[in-house]
């Protein structure tokens, strides 16, 4: 008995142990555009969330332009009018390795309106839509495998100027931290766009999920391709299970190695061919399982692989590098191609027949570096402050893509901080309002400011003075008020002001004024209280701003006595007024005549002592 309590107390702390260190499920994120509430879809029913307060935009009714598209009924579109540039800022994203995919749609009732735009993940372009995608399964989404290391994600939607972008959904699925490890250069700063995926030998399109996957896979689409060319090659499929299938760090599904094509004595060369990027490199994968019963062991089928002509794997025993028929086996090579086609190519050796279970094909993409954390905010800010319009685009990063960097904002790349950062501001007569956020002093990298011709008001930030790096300060005709910071004279850089038009007032600082006389080019002029130097009035007296506070304080003090006394004052008179208006009325009435005559007469009859003589009451003064 007490063995047997033992054993049951072995199994139960070995199943503990077992469940808490067991891998916990990969995040999934999957966001329904433009829909309302959360969803679930078939045949799968995975679940979709709402799109609620990640992008602006506008939600309509969409039309999914291929069936492999998720079942949804809406989408998001962003017109140009808010914008070229518009992203989804998705937020609480554990670090990790991801893959990101997005489908395109089409607005409801404008099946012919195809858009076309570019899409970015974390700054860096992996997908521009090319005419007649919504026609093609395999570009009707866009894919890429990606790090996300600061806790969010952003995907954003450039416009070319031929469409609305238009997006029925997002995906981001936590994948493996080695997946897809193909070398030295793979890595964090490394992105692979998906370019194609094909399954061979079979005619039905499988996403990992439908396929039972395990979800560390990333849910992938897998294009069906039966055949490579009429009578060039012959399907095969099988039943039978599949080892060394679903393994780290890829997961590839066991059901993705039942299917293959082989190559016939009419073609014994199995070829296929597709269009690629020039002057890109790309991540090949190639898998392989060893299903065709007329192969019984290693030695009985041996080719090699080209890509474009040139070997790349020699001698390729799908038995022998497996070690067992009906076991996986994957090959990776990366390539750099100049043209714009990849043909890959299996030749026979041995058993004059070749085959093939599926083709991934990546193109490899250097991630760009993105700018600096606190200049993103000080722009942020400086956008809020001053009312920037929507058709400026200050979506995602200001930088990067290269090819689509923030209007109005100049970038400069530092080479040995790896970022980029903004060294210029250039917008001038933009219609623009409110005043300058003293986090404009944050972009510390600036050379030139101009915000001329602008409705901005407020102060010239004091802050300001501190980045030094700044030539060119151009404020001029704006609504701004108050003094000139003595800050802007510590700018010793500074080589161009122009603060005319507005409406400054008090002494110019002095370092400004002794700079004049080193070639700087300085204007003050239109703002009427300036003082202080060469062209400008003379100043009076100069109050320190802690004497013109007190002044200020006291004369609000003495206004404020002055009000209180001449509405007491005001009370007093008021009451005397009235004082003397109830007794003249009093004295003016007959009926208090006659009640006063008679009061009189009471009380001499009750006082009789009234009533005697002269003689009677004591001595009388005669006059």
């Amino acid at each position: 008995m007490l063995r047997f309590t033992l054993l049951w107390l072995l199994v139960f702390l070995f199943a503990s142990i077992s469940s808490s260190s067991a891998r916990p499920a990969p995040y999934a994120m999957r966001i329904s555009c433009g829909a309302r509430q959360n969803i679930r879809t078939p045949p799968t029913y995975t679940r979709w969330y709402k799109d609620f307060a990640y992008t602006g935009g506008i939600p309509a009714n969409a039309t999914a332009p291929s069936y492999i598209t998720p079942p949804l009924k809406t989408l998001r579109y962003f017109p140009l009018s808010e914008g070229p540039e518009n992203c989804y800022i998705i937020n609480r994203v554990p670090k990790g390795h991801y893959s990101v995919r997005i489908f395109f749609g089409l607005v409801e009732h404008e099946i012919d309106n195809e858009p076309l735009f570019e899409v970015s993940v974390e700054g860096t372009i992996i997908h521009s839509l090319k005419s007649g995608w919504s026609k093609n399964d395999e570009q009707v989404f866009a894919e890429a495998l990606v790090f996300l290391l600061d806790g969010s994600v952003s995907i954003c939607f450039h416009s070319t100027g031929r469409g609305d972008p238009t997006i029925i959904s997002i995906e981001i699925l936590q994948i493996d931290e080695k997946a897809y490890y193909f070398g030295p250069e793979w890595g964090r700063g490394v992105i692979l766009k998906t370019t194609s995926r094909l399954t061979c030998g079979t005619s039905k399109p499988k996403f990992d999920e439908d396929y039972s996957g395990d979800h560390w896979g990333g849910d992938r689409f897998w294009h069906p391709i039966r055949t490579f060319g009429k009578n060039v090659d012959a399907p095969r499929s099988t039943e039978s299970g599949i080892k060394k299938a679903s393994t780290v760090p890829n997961f590839y599904p066991e059901a993705l190695y039942q299917s293959a094509v082989v190559s016939t004595d009419s073609k014994p060369d199995l070829a296929y061919t597709m269009d690629v990027d020039p002057n890109k490199n790309y991540s090949i994968w190639l898998h392989f399982a060893e299903i065709d019963a007329t192969i019984t062991s290693a030695g009985k089928r041996v080719f090699d692989v080209l890509i474009n002509g040139g070997t790349v794997f020699e001698n390729v025993d799908v038995v022998g590098m497996s070690g067992d028929r009906y076991t996986a086996l994957v090959l990776n090579t990366t390539v750099a191609l100049s043209g714009r086609t990849l043909t890959i190519t299996l030749h026979p050796k041995k058993g004059n027949h070749a085959i093939l279970t599926a083709i991934e094909v990546f193109q490899v993409i250097v991630a760009e570096s993105k700018t600096s954390p606190e200049e993103v905010r000080a722009l942020q800010a400086l956008k809020k402050s001053l009312g920037l319009p929507n058709r400026f685009g200050w979506n995602g990063d200001p930088c990067v893509p290269k090819e689509h960097p923030w209007s109005g904002a100049d970038c400069h790349f530092d080479k040995s901080g790896g970022k980029w950062f903004i060294d210029g501001l250039g917008l001038g007569n933009q219609g623009l309002r409110g005043s300058l956020p003293n986090e404009i002093s944050k972009l510390h990298h600036l050379q030139s400011i101009n915000l001329s011709g602008n409705s901005i008001h407020g102060v010239i930030p004091s802050s300001l003075g501190t980045v030094t790096s700044l030539e060119t300060l151009d404020l001029s005709y704006n609504f701004l008020n108050g003094s000139i910071p003595e800050s802007l004279g510590k700018l010793t850089a500074l080589r161009r002001l122009n603060l005319n038009g507005n409406s400054l007032s008090g002494r110019v600082p002095s370092a400004l004024g002794g700079r004049l006389l080193n070639g700087a080019s300085f204007n003050f002029t239109d703002n009427h209280g300036l003082c202080g130097i060469p062209g400008l009035p003379k100043c009076g007296p100069h109050l320190s701003a802690g004497a013109k506070v007190g002044i200020a304080f006291a004369v609000f003090l003495s206004l404020v006595l002055l009000v209180i006394c001449s509405i007491c004052w005001w009370k007093r008179r008021q009451n005397i007024l009235r004082a003397q208006q109830i007794a003249a009325a009093s004295r003016s009435a007959p009926y208090a005549k006659a009640r006063t005559q008679s009061s009189h007469d009471i009380q001499m009859s009750r006082n009789p002592s009234r009533g005697r003589t002269a003689s009677e009451n004591g001595p009388s003064l005669l006059s």
